[in-house]
């Protein structure tokens, strides 16, 4: 079935195209109902855009530009990306961490090359993640999925957890090396929360197990090619997205059979206006948000003059400094504060990608964590953090564009007080999110589904949050045995 045409009713109404909304589209339209997707912006993919920001010529992408979790994810593993014109690429190195004189973490695919940077820890590294790595298909199907879902591999999940519940600052206590540390303080930063809380070790152990077992890839061309694939398949199956169209209240569009949401749980409570119950509202409205991020992309003449030479390699540069310096960071961030040095998060697509650059140009994109909501320009800091690690960067710059995190909210109203990670990753809402409720995609409201990084796995370019949010669906309106037994194919393929 097609999409719903000018007047029609359609089966489905997807609001909001970020990655999420548009896995559950292709879902829904994979088995047979008609489905429409609003968005409120001028150009679809949420999280997955790309646009001459800063000078023309120069590809910026507005918000994700990394992706560890594309490759394993079950939902992109259905769709022929590269046919549809998505190129994944990895650099020589897949994570740099530079330490002051020239010294620098490394995280390469090879464990083993990894290890050996690590001097008297290797061996302590190498026992930590060969398991993991070993075992990364295993976890990730049950990271990647709603907690209520049996773990496929339970010795490997029961490793992952055991240790992961802790948090990084008493995982790094068992090495003695700066680089060790600083790997891990680096990746577990990743949660937006002080590195002495809870469940911060799963995110350093996550990561640096993607990274040895699947990468941490760029998409050539920029990360819209992600929802550019995903139009593409909808398009096929005459589903059509709607753009500049916001959704205020749920009585702005009208569906058929289903309603479903990539949005905030605030703006779900806010369009709901009185159809939640008491309960569900409640629920809804003790859901937490992470710190928000201030984004910085430059137009640069060279490539950074980075003095640890792995860094010139890397697509993806953390800087900060010393485990300790990350760790301070992201305490102050959570006390409300704008770190003086705050912890960077780097991209450089040019190590691998010309595409996104006039000949021998570069762009660069790089965000630290600051309050929730903050006005707050960190420019100057940030780039004081590059250019203690790569004399001479400034030289370069050529343009820049920032956007605070008030600013992102205005952008993306997903983004709640500038929240990339869809709301705080404490242990609550590891187990609840985003409320207490068996099935966390089903908001209370008969026909009306929520299917944002608000819920299971939470944040990130994976689409199964909205992959999830679909399965409720079709089980919801029984689907018949056809749709099913594609679904089947999809979970055994």
């Amino acid at each position: 079935m097609s999409g719903a045409l000018a007047g029609e009713v359609a089966d489905i109404a997807v609001v909001g195209s970020g990655p999420n909304g548009l896995a559950a589209a292709v879902m829904l339209a994979r088995a047979g109902l008609g489905v429409t997707v609003y968005e409120g912006a001028d150009v679809p993919g949420g999280g997955c855009r790309t646009s001459e920001v800063t000078l023309p010529g120069f590809r910026h992408d507005v918000c994700s530009a990394v992706h560890p979790l594309l490759s394993v994810s079950r939902f992109f593993r259905s769709v022929d990306l590269d046919r549809r014109g998505v190129r994944l690429l990895h650099s020589p190195v897949v994570l740099a961490h530079p330490l002051d004189g020239g010294r620098a973490a490394v995280l390469r695919r090879s464990l083993d090359d990894t290890a050996a940077g690590l001097g008297i820890d290797a061996r302590k590294y190498r026992r930590l993640l060969s398991p993991l790595v070993g075992d990364c298909e295993g976890i990730l199907s049950s990271v990647l999925a709603p907690l209520r879902s049996a773990p496929r591999s339970p010795v490997g999940m029961a490793r992952f957890g055991l240790i992961g519940l802790f948090p990084a600052s008493d995982l790094v206590r068992q090495f003695r090396t700066d680089e060790a540390r600083a790997l891990f303080g680096g990746a577990a930063a990743h949660s937006m929360r002080p590195l002495r809380s809870p469940l911060t070790g799963s995110f350093a152990l996550l990561f640096t197990m993607l990274g040895h077992a699947t990468g941490w890839p760029i998409v050539e061309g920029g990360s819209a090619r992600i929802a550019d694939a995903l139009i593409a398949e909808l398009t096929d199956y005459g589903v059509e997205v709607v753009t500049e169209r916001w959704v205020r209240d749920l009585g702005d569009i009208r569906a058929g059979r289903a309603t479903l949401l990539d949005v905030s749980t605030t703006q779900l409570v806010s369009m709901a206006a009185n159809r939640l119950g008491p309960r569900a509202r409640r629920g809804f409205r003790r859901f937490r948000y992470g710190p928000g991020v201030c984004k910085v992309d430059w137009a640069l003449s060279g490539p950074v003059p980075w003095t640890a030479p792995a860094c010139r390699e890397a697509g993806t540069v953390h800087v900060c400094g010393t485990f300790e310096e990350v760790a301070l960071s992201e305490l102050e961030v959570s006390a409300g504060l704008h770190p003086e040095r705050p912890f960077c998060i780097v991209a450089q697509p040019g190590v691998v990608d010309s595409s996104r650059a006039p000949d021998g140009r570069h762009t660069l994109w790089a965000y630290c964590h600051v309050p929730p909501g903050s006005t707050l320009d960190m420019t100057d800091r940030i780039e004081t953090q590059i250019e203690r690690f790569a004399p001479g960067f400034r030289d370069l710059v050529m343009a820049r564009t920032a956007t605070t995190a008030w600013e992102s909210e205005m952008h993306n109203p997903n983004h709640f007080g500038g929240d990339i990670g869809g709301g705080v990753a404490t242990l609550r809402q590891t187990v609840f999110r985003p409320r207490v409720s068996w099935n966390p995609y089903r908001t209370g409201i008969d026909g009306v589904y929520l299917c944002s990084a608000a819920t299971p796995p939470g944040a990130g370019v994976h689409g199964l949050c909205g992959y999830w949010a679909a399965r409720t669906v079709l089980k919801d309106l029984r689907i018949p045995a056809a749709s099913e037994s594609w679904q089947r194919v999809q979970e055994t393929g």
